[in-house]
């Protein structure tokens, strides 16, 4: 059974701005002293790993282009040796982590790089990631979108989790998604915090507290976790006054990165933050009866549902270069679907059909 209370954190922290050797032992560090303070889970602000890029829209094109190498040097993958070094470091915490990174992709030839938030659980393995899916404005020429199977929630000993990146907490259908998942517990992750000039094109760097007046975040976060009845974790990024080495301070443009980190109750009680203009690690105890009490009234998928009036398709599709039955010797030419369909035909077993075809393939290079 989940745990009927635990520690919620944001690690609110400036990154080693693009230097990942710097930027993971800062993040072993703050893992190091969230397991001190016993938090069961820890949440890392939008593309944390190694900053966020906000150059992107006030640079030439060369100096863009130089840039963007430098940041898929310094990203993280999934099958990057950085990620043993964080695995160690979470399991020696004994806590779990979601980690919002600048990812470079795994896929052969490409090297696109993804908005991303990996999962890791209190052994420091990887549960899984999620890519957001689209990427907001200028942001399109930097990520590339993240494929619909990275929509899901991950079982942990405090609930089921699941996360969300930047304005994807404003996207209705996802959110909702993930409520259908199950979603307890909700890593929301954030470039900075903001005072907004009328629309959201017009914004500046937040100053105090009371740029939650007009930043929308704030009632984002508030509503996401009333109307979903869940627990949401919200880290936003952070950077201070001194310009990162190899940079010029005009480089830096829309520079939003004030935190403004907050952690929220099912109810919609913001009970620690916004965390504005400095580093920290906030945190906060939950219990479990918040998340019983608000469904008590309000059950968004239990009495408080009409799926009969409104109902919701979620694809579970991973983007591939290969489509259904023409891979060739990339991978099997029978569909699952195929192959069942087979099986039970002759009636013999799926796995012996599934062998069929791959030695078929194999000759057939």
């Amino acid at each position: 059974m989940p745990a009927e209370s635990f520690t919620l954190a944001a690690a609110q922290i400036e990154p080693v701005y693009h230097d990942k050797e710097g930027t993971l032992d800062k993040t072993c560090r703050y893992i190091e002293k969230a397991g001190k303070q016993d938090v069961d889970l820890v949440v890392f602000p939008e593309t944390y790993f190694p900053g966020y890029p906000y150059w992107r829209g006030s640079v030439s094109i060369p100096r863009w282009t130089d840039l963007m190498v430098d940041l898929q040097k310094n990203s993280l993958s999934v099958d990057d040796e950085a990620m043993d070094v964080l695995g160690d470091a979470i399991d020696d915490a004994n806590l779990n982590v979601a980690l919002g990174t600048n990812e470079l992709s795994d896929r052969a030839g490409s090297e696109t790089l993804y908005n991303s938030i990996f999962y890791f659980d209190r052994h420091g393995e990887l549960m899984g990631r999620h890519r957001k899916l689209m990427p907001t404005q200028e942001e399109r020429a930097i990520w590339g979108r993240g494929d619909p199977s990275s929509l899901a929630t991950y079982d942990t000993d405090m609930g089921t989790l699941g996360g969300l990146i930047c304005y994807e907490n404003h996207m209705l259908l996802p959110k909702a998604a993930l409520a259908a998942m199950g979603e307890e517990i909700h890593a929301a992750v954030w470039p900075g915090f903001w005072e907004q000039h009328g629309h959201p094109g017009d914004k500046t760097r937040a100053e105090s507290a009371d740029a939650i007046e007009t930043c929308d975040q704030y009632p984002a976060m508030r509503e996401y976790a009333f109307s979903t009845q869940s627990f949401v974790a919200a880290c936003s990024a952070y950077m201070g006054d001194d310009v990162p080495e190899g940079f010029s301070e005009d480089e830096l443009g829309w520079n939003i990165a004030a935190g403004g980190s907050m952690l929220i109750n099912p109810a919609g009680i913001v009970k620690a933050g916004p965390l504005i203009g400095e580093e920290g690690l906030l945190t906060a105890d939950f219990e479990r009866d918040e998340r019983r009490a608000t469904k008590a009234y309000f059950d968004a998928m239990g009495h408080y549902s009409r799926w009969d009036a409104v109902s919701l398709d979620v694809s579970d599709e991973t983007l591939s270069p290969f489509s259904e039955g023409s891979r060739g010797h990339h991978g099997r030419c029978l569909s699952a679907a195929a192959a069942q369909e087979i099986a039970e035909e002759y009636e013999i077993p799926i796995d012996a059909v599934e062998d069929v075809a791959d030695a078929v393939s194999e000759r057939n290079v």
